[in-house]
């Protein structure tokens, strides 16, 4: 009996998540949830929808978003990100909804409507790492959309990434002031 091949293909993948979730449904929950879908329903789901990406999941927080192409996932990042930095103005800080996204492109398994490995496993630790209102991508992600997109990068180095196997070169994306290397409260 032949063994079944999975599925493989190669995409650019964003993670994103909202910095200090939890406190923020605490404080608020109600009001928060209402704020959160206004912001799905009037910049991130038009903006995914504009870049081509595919909402793959969604949880109370976060989400993960593919891309056939690494620049319509960087410029989605930084439209939606420049579009909540806008929709914060006036927002008290302790109320503003803040996403924080890492942007990897590279090899994933398909499993029904789900994306799996190493691909995803570093977008997810990359939004881990960013900084409020920030980006990180890998060096993948800034190799492809170097001389694609006028946009700054800062070279952050190599970095162990929790149960990744090797280093990853992070750099910091547009806005972003780099890695927090405080703990986020959630």
């Amino acid at each position: 009996m032949a063994e079944e091949r999975a599925q493989r293909r190669l995409a650019a993948i964003l993670a994103a998540d909202i910095v200090g979730y939890s406190r923020l449904i605490g404080a608020d929950e109600e009001g928060t949830l209402a704020a959160l879908k206004a912001h799905r329903r009037e910049l991130t789901d038009p903006k995914v929808e504009q870049h081509h990406g595919r909402i793959v999941k969604t949880t109370g927080d976060g989400v993960l978003i593919e891309f056939a192409s690494v620049v319509d996932a960087v410029r989605c990042a930084v439209d939606v990100l420049r579009g909540m930095a806008e929709r914060n103005v006036g927002v008290p800080p302790d109320k503003r909804i803040e996403f924080r996204i890492g942007i990897n492109v590279g090899d994933i398994v398909i499993d029904g409507d789900d994306i799996l490995g190493d691909g995803v496993n570093i977008a997810a630790r990359l939004e881990g790492l960013a900084e409020p209102g920030g980006v990180l991508v890998s060096r993948a992600v800034r190799d492809q959309v170097r001389d694609r997109l006028e946009l700054a990068f800062e070279d952050l180095g190599e970095r162990e990434l929790k149960n990744i196997a090797r280093p990853v070169r992070v750099l910091s994306g547009p806005g972003s002031g780099g890695v927090d290397d405080g703990a986020c409260p959630e």
